[in-house]
This record gives C-alpha cells, sequence and structure tokens, in this order.
C-alpha cells in the first residue's frame, strides 16, 4: 500500500496480506516508512532541546564573562551566543516540529487507507463489529498510533538534554553531576509504576469509547425504522448501558494521568530541590561562582520539562500501542471469500443446495433453472439470513454441497461471482453521492439503460419527484429517503447488474400493496430469461414466482406454485394479506 499522498498502488483480489502481525511490528512499520521525515525532525528537534538546554548555561557565562568584571566586548560576544543560540533553538522547533508532524500525518492518512481498504477489499471481511466501531477504527485509532512517533522523538531529545545537563553539572561539581546522573534514573524507575495502569486503563476506554460511538452511530443511521416500529425506547436503554461505562473509563483516564502527573512533579520536584539545594551550598563556601550558580539554577529548573515528558512517554507510548493493537486485530480478520477460485464454465450457471447444513439451516436443498423465478417463503427471518449469508460467502457450510453451475461456492472466485452472481440483502446499503450513482456506481449505463431497471423496481418515481432526477443529492447511508425509497433504489441497483442470478431478500418489505403489485410484475417482465431467487412472503412476489418452496425448521417442506400452496392452511396464514 502506497503512503497517502505519495502514491498508490494496486493488488489484484487474491494478493497476499502483508498487515504486520503484531502491534509492535505496526509502530515499527511505522518508524520505518516515515524515515525520511523522523530523520530530519528528530536531529532537529534535539537541536531544539539540547538549545534550550544551553540557554541557562549561556547566561551563566554573560554573567561571569561579561557582568562580573568583564568589559564590553565581552558583553557584546556573549550576548551574540545568546541571540544565536535562540536563533537555532526558534528554528530547530519549527522545521524539526513540522517534518514530524509531517510523518504523523502520512502514517494516519496511511493506517485509515489501509483500513478502509480491508473493509472494501473485493474479497470482503468477516468482522462482527459494528459500523461505527470501524469507524472508530479508521479515525480515532488511527490517529492515535503515529503519535508514538512524536513521542519517541521526544524522549530522544529529552534524554540528550538531561545528559547534556548532567555532563555540565559534572565538570562544575562531581557530586551535583552525579546526583542527577542517578537520580533521575531512579526517578524514572519509580514513576513506571503507575504507567501499567495508565496503559489499561487507556485501552479499556478506547475499547468502550468505540463501543459506545459505533451504537450511536448505528442507531442514528436506523432511526427512522425505528420510530416506525416504536422501538425508540429499546434503542435508548441500549445506549444507555453503554455511554456510562464509556465515560467511566474516561474518567478513569483521566485519574490516572492525573496520578501519574502528580507523582512525577513530586518526584522530580524533590530530586530537583536537593541539587539546587546543593548548589546553592557550593555557591556560598565559593566553590562555584556567580554565573555557575546561576546556570545551575536555571538548569534545575529547566530539568523539570523533560522529565515529566520522560515520565510520560511509557504511558502514552502504551496509549499508541492499544490502538495499534485493535488496528492489527481488526486487519488480521479473515477475508469472507476464499483466494483463488474458478468462475463456472456456463455463461447462465443454475444455483443448486444439496443438503446443506449451516447454521439454522439443516438440510436445504433447491435447484434453480435457467429463466426461473422461485420464491422462498420462510417461517424464521434467521432461516433467511443464513441463507442470504450463505450465498454471499458469509457463512461457511458445515455439511452438504452450494454450488453455482460446475463450481462450489467455497472455491468461486471474486471475478466468477462479480459476473454470475449478486446477492442482496433487505438492508442493502445505500452511500452518499447521487440517485445515479447510487443505482449505477460504476457509471456504465445510460438514462436510457437504466429506465427498464428503474421501473421494474418502482424507483422512477424516486426520479420524477425531484428536479434534479438523477443528480439528485443522496446523503450517507440514504438518510435523505424514506425507507420505501432506499428499498426501491436497492433494487434498481441490483436489477440494472443484470447478473445472470440474482438474489432478492424480502424486495418489497417497505412498500405498499400497489408499489408491490408492480414490483413484482416488473421483476418477472426484466429478469426473464434470468435466473431469480426471491426470499419473500409478498403475496405479489408468490404469485408471480414459477415455484414457491415453503422453508420451515431450516428445511424445504413444500414446493408448487402460490395458488397450489394456498390449500394448506399454514401457509395461507404465513403469506395471505
Amino acid at each position: 500500500m502506497g503512503r497517502g499522498g505519495r502514491g498508490t498502488s494496486t493488488t489484484s483480489p487474491d494478493a497476499p496480506t502483508t498487515a504486520p502481525a503484531t502491534a509492535g511490528a505496526l509502530l515499527r512499520r511505522a518508524l520505518r516508512r516515515n524515515g525520511r521525515d523522523l530523520g530530519r525532525g528528530y536531529p532537529l528537534l534535539t537541536l531544539w532541546q539540547l538549545s534550550e538546554t544551553l540557554v541557562p548555561v549561556v547566561i551563566g557565562l554573560v554573567v561571569d564573562q561579561a557582568v562580573d568584571g568583564g568589559g564590553l566586548g565581552d558583553l557584546a560576544w556573549t550576548l551574540g551566543v545568546l541571540v544565536a543560540l535562540f536563533v537555532v533553538l526558534s528554528s530547530g522547533y519549527r522545521y524539526g516540529a513540522r517534518f514530524i508532524k509531517q510523518g504523523i500525518e502520512h502514517e494516519a492518512h496511511a493506517l485509515r487507507v489501509e483500513v478502509a481498504g480491508h473493509v472494501l477489499h473485493p474479497r470482503g471481511a468477516r468482522t462482527d463489529r459494528l459500523a461505527g466501531e470501524t469507524l472508530s477504527i479508521a479515525t480515532s485509532d488511527a490517529d492515535l498510533v503515529p503519535m508514538a512517533l512524536h513521542q519517541l522523538g521526544y524522549a530522544i531529545a529529552s534524554l540528550v538534554a538531561v545528559l547534556v545537563t548532567a555532563a555540565y553539572v559534572l565538570r562544575v561539581d562531581v557530586v551535583l553531576g552525579l546526583l542527577i546522573l542517578l537520580g533521575v534514573p531512579a526517578v524514572l524507575v519509580a514513576i513506571q509504576a503507575l504507567a501499567p495502569l495508565v496503559a489499561r486503563r487507556t485501552a479499556r476506554q478506547q475499547e468502550s469509547t468505540a463501543a459506545a460511538s459505533g451504537l450511536a452511530a448505528d442507531l442514528l443511521e436506523g432511526l427512522r425504522p425505528l420510530k416506525g416500529i416504536g422501538g425508540e425506547d429499546v434503542a435508548l436503554r441500549r445506549y444507555r448501558a453503554a455511554s456510562p461505562r464509556a465515560s467511566d473509563d474516561t474518567v478513569a483516564v483521566a485519574r490516572s494521568w492525573g496520578y501519574l502527573d502528580g507523582f512525577t512533579t513530586a518526584l522530580s520536584g524533590l530530586l530537583l530541590a536537593a541539587v539546587a539545594l546543593l548548589a546553592g551550598r557550593r555557591a556560598l563556601d565559593g566553590d562555584i561562582s556567580l554565573g555557575e550558580l546561576i546556570a545551575l539554577v536555571g538548569l534545575t529548573q529547566f530539568l523539570a520539562e523533560p522529565l515529566r515528558g520522560l515520565g510520560d512517554v511509557s504511558a502514552q507510548f502504551a496509549a499508541s500501542r492499544a490502538s495499534a493493537a485493535r488496528i492489527v486485530d481488526f486487519l488480521a480478520t479473515p477475508r469472507v471469500l476464499a483466494p483463488g477460485g474458478r468462475a463456472p464454465s456456463q455463461d447462465r450457471p443454475e444455483l443448486v443446495l444439496d443438503d446443506v447444513a449451516a447454521g439454522p439451516l439443516d438440510g436445504l436443498s433447491l435447484h434453480l433453472r435457467h429463466d426461473e423465478l422461485v420464491a422462498v417463503a420462510v417461517d424464521d427471518p434467521a432461516v433467511s439470513d443464513a441463507l442470504v449469508a450463505l450465498l454471499s460467502g458469509d457463512l461457511d457450510l458445515d455439511s452438504g454441497r452450494a454450488r453455482l453451475g460446475d463450481v462450489d461456492l467455497a472455491e468461486l472466485s471474486v471475478a466468477g461471482r462479480r459476473r454470475h452472481l449478486l446477492v442482496v440483502s433487505h438492508h442493502g446499503g445505500i452511500t452518499e453521492g447521487t440517485l445515479r450513482t447510487t443505482v449505477d456506481p460504476g457509471g456504465q449505463h445510460d438514462d436510457a439503460a437504466l429506465a427498464p431497471a428503474l421501473a421494474a423496481s418502482a424507483a422512477d418515481d424516486v426520479v420524477r419527484l425531484h428536479p434534479d432526477g438523477l443528480d439528485r443529492p443522496v446523503r450517507a447511508g440514504g438518510s435523505s429517503l424514506s425507507g420505501g425509497q432506499r428499498q426501491r433504489l436497492a433494487r434498481a441497483r441490483a436489477l440494472a447488474t443484470d447478473r445472470p442470478v440474482v438474489v432478492l431478500q424480502d424486495p418489497t418489505s417497505a412498500v405498499d400493496a400497489v408499489t408491490e403489485q408492480a414490483v413484482a410484475d416488473g421483476v418477472r417482465r426484466l429478469r426473464t430469461g434470468r435466473t431469480t431467487l426471491v426470499l419473500t412472503s409478498s403475496p405479489a412476489l408468490l404469485r408471480a414466482a414459477d415455484r414457491v418452496l415453503v422453508v420451515r425448521g431450516g428445511r424445504v417442506v413444500a414446493e408448487g406454485t402460490h395458488a397450489d400452496l394456498l390449500r394448506d392452511v399454514d401457509y395461507r396464514e404465513a403469506v395471505d394479506r
């Protein structure tokens, strides 16, 4: 995968995945592929921190060389050194931070593209995460992972600052230097006792926040149908159960960071107070000059910042690592469709299920012949969903055989599936764009070619109702459309593909009886010469079908025309309305 903004690469649907296997591997890859930016940013950031360290040293030099008995020339050159130091300091941070930020943004974008590519891969991604959770991984986690690049740069710069400070203090006074060299590691080791607490709470907070965000996003997307069935209270209770967990975990993270900051400030404050006290006594005894005392006091105050930064690094890094682990786990989810595979040798293959067992399917058999519209009346929505999942490749067989022509569905290639088979669930997704891009995402058809599919799905009314026609804007998730309009457009999209075999699940569940009859007539007319399987309880579609299969308990228990099957009391009660 190419870096965001620096070129892209394409791979075949069957190309092997190269996603890192661990969170550490993901972070190491981030370092490698942003090496150019970081290779320039880290030295400049270190130069900035080093310049910050030298400011009190140069001020002490000004005092010793110019103020305390020196001449105007001494004052001029020492002030010149101080000015030059501030120029280097300012430029180092400005450009160093820019390069590092550039690397962070490139990495965040690359991770977002990688997560999106995994979801949109032609072979699909088998994951039980809500859409909102996936969005959280592609946004907040993708943004948090590359923050480790900044954390590492700041840790390097802070460590150099501490070592330079210790070196200077050793030159001035060995005891003071040793106090810093031994005290700083001791403080850092003590601080690490709280770092695992922050890391654990951060990981838990990321999970609970993503779950709450995902639930909120999905509830908002389905708000209109929920209102239609009076399910707002149930949805609200679900969110009220998830939201407090996220809130409590967020407060716990903030509390643990407070503990860490307070502990760091207290320990580093004690160390720096000891250094300042000892330096003051050395100055009173005449062992160090006034300028050196000023430098030591300034360095003591300055050290508080890098010490705090070094203390926070492990906890901050743990947060990035937790997000990296979530991304790695997501990228490791298996593909829906197997790699490789074959395509049916026939142009119009038959769809055959033979004694299939999978989930609630229990010995289901069906045979769809050429030029046939077959309706399946299912007593249990779970069985309908399982059949759709099996035909889509989302559900594996426990036993039996499912094939399209002469190729088992499990061995069907992506290209073969795209050419021969289309499975449309009852909640076919609608993306942001226009009516035209909704019905014809690939832009393969003109208005005349789309007209039959629009008419057959009763979606032509949706087009005529707006002055922009097919160019009418559609918001994400189809939120600007009614449930019935979304269903019509999903049907039109399926019919416009003109696949040899099309499977439709409940294609008229959100329309009125008049539209239902129009859709049944349209599907019958437009799919002549092709194979169509419809999972439905619609009397209009059942009447239009060549055959009706009645499925109860996960298997076919009756077969015939709609008129013949109406003699069965159970069938009549289930479908007649």
